[in-house]
């Protein structure tokens, strides 16, 4: 099992801070934002860690150097923003074959997904995907989840204008090995400009797809001032964790 964190494209919605260093790199609180992200998949159990980065790849590596011990961290530089198929085409060599937990950096979360990686890591089968979800106020801003009346999902509908639900998926998903082979096809069929939501329809429509979700978490999209201002009053109080072992007594909790 291995980790994929995007940390690429421009940071536009965080100018003009993200014009000096990556957005990744922006305190939040006492630490900055990567290592909030990095806590979350060093506390799933994950060892093996690849960073995409822009041209401030330099600087990420520099902060997190070759991680911690045991771990393997592997860094490649996205030079232009192309689209999350050519990101994720940069760090294949790191991890194909591999079931992989993909982990887009701007998201700072409380859902803890040990045991999920867990159950992933010890499946005999492809176990499918993973989706990390959740209710929010804007769903027209994310991957929106389909249900039928059953509550059964059945498609997922990227940023729509009118959307069919308030769940959002969007952000950390769990992949396993047959991941590749899709994205090559969605690829073919859409062109470069597919997104993951269109990779993710192919497990749902194969019944292959699964919601990871945990009552009363905290999930933040860390992409814009004020939600990193809030994320911050979040992790002085506690409730985001950089750390990358369990807390204790539930000190990471709402």
């Amino acid at each position: 099992m291995k980790a994929i964190l995007v940390a690429g494209g421009h940071g536009s919605r965080l100018f003009p801070f993200t014009r000096y260093t990556h957005k990744t790199l922006l305190p939040l609180y006492k630490r900055p934002v990567i290592d909030y992200a990095l806590g979350t998949i060093r506390r799933a159990g994950i060892t093996d860690i690849t960073i995409i980065g822009n041209r401030f790849i330099g600087q990420i590596a520099q902060h997190v150097g070759t991680g911690l011990p045991g771990e393997t961290i592997h860094y490649v530089i996205e030079e232009e923003p192309l689209g999350v198929h050519h990101a994720l085409n940069l760090a294949r060599p790191h991890v194909e074959g591999s079931r992989v937990l993909l982990y887009f950096s701007d998201n700072i979360t409380t859902i803890e997904l040990t045991e999920a990686v867990q159950q992933f890591r010890d499946a005999d089968e492809a176990p499918g995907c993973g989706l990390v979800g959740r209710e929010v106020d804007d769903p027209e801003r994310f991957g929106v989840a389909v249900f039928d009346d059953n509550g059964v999902l059945i498609d997922i509908v990227e940023k729509p204008s009118e959307p069919p639900s308030s769940f959002a998926i969007g952000g950390i998903y769990l992949l396993d090995e047959t991941f590749w082979d899709r994205l090559d096809s969605v690829v073919t069929e859409m062109g470069h400009g597919m997104s993951i939501s269109d990779v993710n329809r192919t497990y749902v429509y194969d019944g292959k797809a699964a919601i990871i979700e945990s009552e009363n978490s905290l999930w933040i999209d860390c992409g814009t001032p004020d939600a990193l201002f809030e994320a911050s009053v979040l992790a002085e109080a506690g409730k985001l964790s950089p750390e990358p072992c369990n807390y204790r007594d539930g000190d990471a909790q709402l």
